[in-house]
């Protein structure tokens, strides 16, 4: 049989190889994929990708124990700002071991935080170069918060202290001013603060009707997880919203992408609470200075409408008696006036009674002739018609319970009849 040599042998055998060829430490470019941190280590997946695929050409694992780690973290993320995470470009210097146990692995010595800041500016400034090209940089710059803004929707994590900083320096603002707040949790920190931001502002943008502002705040993180904020979606979605967006997720030397690209930018949820207080302040302020304006302008014009009452009070009297001798005279002008047309016609009048006078005592003197020359006539035709007349003649006139008998043959057998002649009248008998 062949010799053999046991896995162990044979790892231990490639370990001596390792430490004898490669004994130096290098200096390594490379992206992390994967980090987390055990009992102190900090164990990280490096990967290297093509520039035209983005497709991982070189893969590798390393370690840095918790000694080393304990002094590396905190130096570089007070320089950057950031922890290790998926996606950033870092440079290691790395020495090679393989141990029989646990295999191959570069152990990490030191770490260069210049690289990665250099990096991060140039990714920060590709997302800012990209923001302008599409024109969404200053979009939030364009709008204004409204003077009235009292009804905010807040996006932070749930029960974060930040939070609740805002919520009580709303609540207790020293003017009383009564806001409304609806909280949208969304992480604030890791991975996930890209997406859960974006979630919570679409819920926002449902209800866009019912907010004046949003804010955007995060309190109680540390400065190295302001990555989340530095993502060009996350930029876009704040850039075309469309109500003032104020975030207060950093401090003094932090300014995110996103600070960048909001309507207004402040250090703490406690300064967001505040500049909203003082945004109502100051509207407050103005309407009290249109007050007094306002007062102050009644005021003034009160005074000159007094001393103009003033003025025509005491010119009352003379203009009184201006005005009553004109109005006497024009009284006398109308009175002459009305007498002389009252005068005329009067003797209008008079011509007219005395001329309607001669015509009505000649009109009554032709009817009174006319009406004489119709009896005279109507008493000769009565004269000519007097029965009187005709007994005179003698003729006789013969009548029947009054009335004149005209046919002998209408009387009833026995009838009495008279008969008048010229002197007196008889009665008889029909047989």
């Amino acid at each position: 049989m062949p010799k053999s040599l046991s896995l162990y042998e044979l790892n231990s055998l490639v370990s001596s190889i390792i430490a004898i060829d490669l004994p130096d430490e290098y200096w390594v470019e490379a992206e992390i994929s994967e980090t987390r941190e055990v009992r102190g280590h900090c164990y990280m997946e490096l990967v290297e990708k093509d520039e035209l695929s983005n497709t991982p050409i070189a893969r590798a694992s390393a370690k840095c124990w918790a000694s080393r780690w304990s002094m590396l973290r905190p130096m570089f993320e007070r320089v950057t700002g950031q922890r290790l995470h998926a996606g950033m470009k870092v440079m290691l210097r790395v020495k090679a071991q393989f141990h029989a146990a646990y295999g191959f692995s570069w152990i990490v010595s030191d770490i260069n935080p210049e690289y990665t800041m250099g990096d991060l500016m140039r990714r920060r400034q590709e997302i800012i170069r990209q923001l302008k090209a599409e024109g969404v940089f200053d979009l939030q710059k364009s709008l204004h918060l409204s003077p009235f803004a009292q009804n905010i929707a807040v996006v932070s994590s749930d029960g974060a202290a930040g939070y609740g900083d805002f919520c009580h320096q709303l609540i207790d603002n020293q003017y009383g001013y009564a806001f409304y707040m609806e909280l949208f949790t969304a992480t604030m920190q890791g991975e996930q603060v890209e997406q859960s931001i974006i979630d919570a502002l679409n819920r926002i943008y449902d209800r866009q009707e019912e907010f004046d502002a949003v804010v955007i705040i995060r309190g109680g993180g540390a400065t190295s997880d302001l990555s989340g904020f530095d993502t060009l979606a996350l930029a876009e979605n704040v850039a075309n919203f469309p109500l003032p967006v104020i975030t207060g997720i950093g401090h003094d030397r932090d300014e995110s992408v996103l600070d960048m690209v909001a309507n207004s930018r402040v250090k703490t949820p406690t300064a967001a609470a505040q500049l909203l207080i003082d945004n109502v302040s100051r509207t407050d302020a103005s309407i009290e200075q249109l007050r007094q304006r306002i007062v102050l302008c009644t005021q003034r014009r009160m005074q000159t409408e007094r001393l103009r009452m003033k003025s025509v009070a005491e010119r009352i009297p003379m203009l009184f008696s201006f005005v009553s001798v004109r109005q006497q005279s024009l009284v006398d002008s109308l009175s002459r006036r009305i007498m002389a047309a009252v005068a005329r016609q009067t003797d209008n009048a008079k011509l007219r009674i005395e001329r309607l006078e001669t015509r009505l005592a000649d009109t009554v003197n032709r009817r009174l002739t006319t009406e004489q020359h119709r009896l005279e006539l109507l008493a000769q035709r009565i004269e000519t018609e007097n029965p009187e007349r005709l007994l005179k003649r003698g003729y006789s006139i013969t009548t029947y319970e009054g009335r004149a008998v005209r046919d002998a043959s209408t009387l009833p057998k026995g009838a009495e009849v008279e008969t008048r002649v010229e002197k007196g009248s008889f009665k008889s008998r029909v047989e």
